[in-house]
């Protein structure tokens, strides 16, 4: 990896003012996914750590499951959805091509008016797109409302080959979601890091479906439509670019690794992670780990980790959260957060 800029926001303040998450009612055993991927039980418990995840029933698609963890987090911060100025769905299996499936979670929660739009940042996403609606919150840039809604939703139980042991034993379906809106000097995002590597694009992919191979009999019949990854270069990108990514945004922001008070990564997998762990640098950090009931949720896995840490309540006023995403493209993402309890500015 390159070196990257460290974006510190300028302007407005913006912070989470309220979280929200929707898991879908069918829980997946290792037992049942092991059958179909020619392994066992606890061959993906070693592998992964992963106990379970959960699939979407056959009438939800991913604007579903957003649309739910989209009232939770509205309904938490004591937002209306009139009061919106900006929608942001990061996702990697919209509804439909076209158009965005945060237009039709604007029109399902009412939020007329907010201008609506999806980030594909693949596993990325949640922090890619926290970033870009705190930006333009920040800015001001003319959006009618000062509060945003940001959403991770993907349903890869869609697009996985079920009988293929390297990817079918890690995903699950999922939706997060967080309102943004102004918070007291100093707290709110403080710090990111975004980048991305083209040159690795074909270690994650959906091959067919686009304009490069439009579907076809020939693309169906190949399995073009599949999710695929070459998992061993993934995981070696994720050891050796997550540590440094953290440590560039740390130093730029002049933080200290010992003040950050919790860590939410991407739930990729829990072994990869247990790797990862010790090269982070976080001494004092709390790690918040959904993946073994979850699976991998993709652009959901780090709303869902927040939701569930925040429900419990792991945050008090002030403390300092680390968000880091990692994914196709191959993309990184981190976000440094200072936690208010309550809602709203000063």
């Amino acid at each position: 990896m390159t070196d990257h800029p460290v974006r510190t926001p300028g302007g407005r303040p913006v912070g989470i003012l309220g979280t929200g998450s929707y898991l879908p009612a069918e829980a997946v055993s290792n037992e049942l996914v092991a059958e179909r991927a020619g392994v066992t039980a606890e061959w993906i418990s070693a592998k992964t750590g992963i106990r379970r995840r959960r699939y979407a029933a056959d009438h939800e698609a991913t604007s579903d499951l957003a649309v739910e963890a989209a009232r939770a987090a509205l309904a938490d911060a004591g937002i209306r959805a009139g009061q919106l100025g900006w929608i942001v769905v990061a996702t990697s299996t919209p509804d439909h091509p076209q158009p965005a499936t945060a237009c039709l979670v604007q029109h399902r929660i009412g939020a007329t008016g907010a201008a609506a739009f999806d980030i594909n940042a693949v596993c990325s996403g949640f922090v890619f797109a926290l970033v870009t609606a705190a930006g333009l919150l920040s800015a001001g840039s003319g959006a009618p409302a000062p509060y945003a809604l940001v959403i991770g939703a993907d349903v890869y139980s869609r697009i996985i080959d079920r009988t293929d042991r390297r990817t079918a034993v890690l995903f699950g379906d999922g939706a997060g979601a967080v309102v943004l809106g102004p918070v007291r000097p100093g707290y709110g995002l403080t710090g990111s890091l975004l980048t991305s590597d083209g040159a690795l694009h074909e270690l994650i992919q959906v091959a067919a479906g686009g304009s490069r191979a439009p579907a076809s009999e020939k693309t169906l019949a190949d399995g073009g439509h599949f999710f695929r990854m070459r998992g061993r270069a993934v995981s070696e990108y994720v050891l050796a670019e997550l540590p440094r990514a953290i440590r560039a945004l740390l130093a730029a922001q002049r933080t200290d690794a010992a003040s950050v008070d919790h860590f939410i990564p991407h739930q990729a997998n829990g072994v990869l992670l247990a790797k990862a762990l010790p090269d982070l640098g976080l001494p004092r950090a709390r790690t918040h780990l959904t993946v073994a009931e979850h699976g991998n949720t993709s652009a959901a896995s780090i709303p869902l980790a927040l939701d569930d840490a925040r429900r419990q309540g792991a945050f008090t006023d002030g403390e300092l959260l680390l968000l880091a995403g990692f994914g196709g493209g191959m993309s990184l993402g981190a976000a440094l957060v200072r936690w208010q309890d309550g809602h709203g500015g000063s």
